[in-house]
């Protein structure tokens, strides 16, 4: 089987995403721009085939080579899943315009660096699963930076089916309604469950947006 990328990969959904594709026998290619968080989810899911990469999803460079460094090691992958995110609360005029440029190239431009970067080689194989973890179901005024970026990779996921979909890329987005806890509704290890259904989806079933 082949493999998983989780970009953002951290001891909530990313390590838990991860852990479902690997039980599934795929190998996982991890980036994070923290060698700490690499280094947990590393351990976590030992006695996987496991490559982990430093970079930070804002540095283009960094980022495309570190999806090099994984595709060279493990191939082309099935499933990409983008979950880098600036999670913080902040309202109209509490920050100034470089610190929303800084949360958007996180939130968003990430995300189309990483689809820019993996998808054409997909589906040039024959297709994949590209999911981004989403959020902010309804924008909510406090918290303006990640409620603008949750609603970009929205679009972003519908203009990745339009462009690729039909050369066989499920484009998805789980969107995640509250504070992802162990035990809570937003349990990571359920939460992750539905990564794996949108990936075994057949194509005549595809789901583009999963809210939880």
């Amino acid at each position: 089987m082949g493999g998983v990328v989780v970009v953002g990969v951290g001891p909530g959904i990313g390590v838990a995403v991860a852990g479902r594709f690997v039980r599934e026998g795929m190998s996982a290619g991890l980036i994070a721009r923290s060698e700490e968080k690499l280094k947990l989810a590393a351990d976590a899911l030992a006695g996987a085939e496991v490559l982990a990469v430093a970079a930070d999803s804002t540095d283009e460079d960094r980022l495309r080579a570190a999806l090099d460094r994984i595709v060279a090691e493990h191939g082309v992958p099935d499933v990409v899943v983008y979950n880098a995110a600036v999670i913080q609360a902040d309202a109209i005029g509490d920050l100034s315009a470089q610190q929303q440029l800084d949360a958007w190239a996180v939130n968003v431009v990430g995300a189309i660096t990483t689809a820019a970067h993996v998808v054409p080689a997909m589906v040039e194989r024959g297709g994949g699963t590209f999911i981004i973890t989403g959020g902010m179901p309804q924008p909510k005024a406090g918290y303006l930076s990640l409620s603008l970026g949750k609603a970009g990779v929205r679009s972003l996921v519908t203009m990745l089916d339009q462009q690729y979909g039909a050369a066989g890329l499920h484009a998805a987005t789980v969107t995640v309604g509250g504070g992802v806890a162990p035990g809570s509704l937003w349990d990571p290890e359920d939460i992750a469950e539905h990564y794996w259904r949108l990936h075994a989806q057949s194509r005549a079933d595809w789901t583009h947006e999963v809210v939880l």
